[in-house]
């Protein structure tokens, strides 16, 4: 027995210095990436670079500002302009002008054409992801805790005490922020320059916010999320639900079937005194966990204020170019409106190119209307389970909205490593049935998209189908996960019924031989 625990205090003593090995590996991993940028090219990508994300299209429309422009002019720069003001001056290239003659002008002027970067303005950049990357990553690992915690207190408040042997060696908030760090695709949008990681931040902010019932910066990373992307809106019912019911928490029938059974006992064979106190202890450790509104009240006065404070500060940046109106419109209305056609991961530029001007306008409401549709109905079901239900909208947001990129399923894909999330997995792996075909359909898809890209655009030798296919696969394998999870989670909330109820008649049994040994 003292091996066994000197063992496992090895263990858990070399665990944490894994991880930080791992996690400073990835960064410098991306900054060994981050010196050939011109070589890898990650930034022209249609799947890493979309019109919101772009880097270069940030820095023109910072050009356009400092040029006395209107950033928003021409249909360059779509995001925001607070967005701009942060990273704006990261794009200027100052010290090419001061190191060459009058007479060169051309040759620099050619130089920024050509799309070559600065090498110190480049690391700089990168450096900037780099580090929203590693804190995202953080944010994941400790709502990993936090869960990992509140999971294992309503097991606890279950009975289902012999469940939690195995849960000390799944460091879930450990794996999810390794998972998050060495996704490929994190490291593609990371090293690409795309906004994408800023994006990814301010939505787990507002997550482990949420998750640890900080309002102020669960409200905050809410409203900025909002600001920068327009579809984490959504994440408003699994936020609130979080801050309502907490990080995890048994089916409400459940708790009430369990509740119910713990509190009907045999009269004849237990005296009255008996009864009233195992109703008494019954009630102090299986009550039903109730919505609190209080939190959730603090969330909505501090989200108004967030958002008056963003608006404001947008007002005083666009003031000289048309207001907020213009700036609505270029943002908000560019995102809802699909105006720019240019090929992507998503399926929606393909639709629209295709369809007639007739019936632009209805089919816009059709497949905006679409992933509201789906709140309500996933709220319902998975309501004691806010970080799924929040895993579940980021998934599908990131398959039906206007402009999709990788970064988009980096996110979520960092998700699955957190506590339930990473236990259903694991489940849904050991059965065999779509592991296999999952993973060889997201290799196939980033194989295969450049090379389809390549013969469309550049060689003449393919069409537009030729790139559509692969985005219709990767469309395919997104509803695969969702599905695929969301009917997991159904059979693991049975498999916790039975336990619980021959848990709870194993209780039954022994108060009746003691009620019986103390007569």
């Amino acid at each position: 027995m003292e091996e066994r625990e000197s063992e496992t205090s090895n263990k858990k003593k070399n665990k944490p210095w894994a991880f930080w090995s791992w996690a400073f590996a990835s960064v410098i991993f991306r900054l060994i990436l981050a010196y050939f940028p011109r070589n890898l090219n990650f930034s022209a990508r249609p799947e890493v670079s979309t019109p919101l994300t772009s880097f270069r299209r940030l820095a023109e429309g910072y050009w356009l500002k400092q040029s006395s422009m209107s950033p928003y002019a021409g249909s360059m720069y779509h995001g925001s302009p607070l967005l701009l003001s942060i990273l704006g001056p990261l794009t200027v290239r100052r010290y090419l002008w001061t190191s060459v003659n009058c007479s060169d002008v051309k040759i620099v002027c050619r130089y920024f054409m050509d799309g070559n970067e600065g090498l110190p303005n480049q690391l700089i950049c990168s450096l900037v992801f780099v580090i929203a990357d590693f804190v995202t990553a953080m944010l994941i690992r400790s709502t990993g805790l936090n869960l990992q915690m509140a999971y294992n207190q309503s097991l606890k408040s279950l009975g289902l005490v012999r469940l939690l042997e195995n849960s000390e060696l799944i460091l879930s908030g450990d794996i999810a922020a390794l998972v998050y760090l060495w996704n490929p695709f994190t490291i593609i949008s990371c090293v690409g320059l795309s906004t994408s990681p800023i994006e990814n931040l301010v939505i787990m902010l507002s997550l482990y916010g949420a998750c640890t019932r900080r309002v102020p910066l669960a409200a905050f990373g809410w409203v900025l999320a909002t600001h920068l992307s327009l579809y984490p809106a959504i994440l408003i019912v699994p936020v609130i639900l979080l801050l309502g019911y907490g990080p995890d928490a048994p089916p409400r029938k459940l708790l009430l079937q369990k509740f119910r059974e713990s509190c009907s006992c045999d009269c004849s064979s237990q005296d009255k005194e008996q009864t009233s106190l195992h109703k008494e202890l019954a009630n102090q450790s299986v009550q039903p966990m109730l919505f609190s509104w209080k939190p959730v009240v603090f969330f909505t006065l501090w989200a108004c204020m967030w958002a008056f404070y963003v608006l404001v500060l947008c007002a005083i940046s666009v003031k000289q170019y048309g207001g907020l109106r213009e700036m609505f419109k270029r943002t908000y209305g560019f995102i809802l409106t699909v105006e720019d056609l240019a090929p992507n991961i998503g399926v929606l530029w393909y639709f629209f190119a295709e369809v007639f001007d007739f019936f632009r306008n209805f089919f816009l409401i059709v497949f905006h209307v679409n992933i509201l549709f789906m709140l309500l109905p996933l709220a319902i079901r998975l309501n004691h389970r806010p970080c799924f239900l929040a895993f579940v909208y980021i998934a599908i947001a990131s398959m039906l909205k206007s402009y999709p990129s990788v970064g988009d399923l980096a996110l979520y894909m960092g998700l699955l490593g957190l506590d339930q999330l990473l236990r259903i997995s694991i489940q849904l792996y050991a059965d065999m049935q779509l592991s296999f075909f999952l993973f060889c359909g997201y290799v196939g898809v980033s194989l295969l998209s450049p090379v389809m890209h390549n013969l469309w655009i550049w060689r003449g030798t393919g069409n537009a189908n030729f790139y559509f296919a692969t985005a219709m696969a990767y469309a395919c394998l997104q509803v695969c996960i969702i599905f695929s999870f969301i009917s997991f989670m159904k059979t693991l909330t049975i498999i916790l019924v039975v336990e619980s109820v021959g848990a709870m008649l194993n209780h039954d049994r022994k108060l009746r031989k003691l009620s019986a040994t103390a007569a």
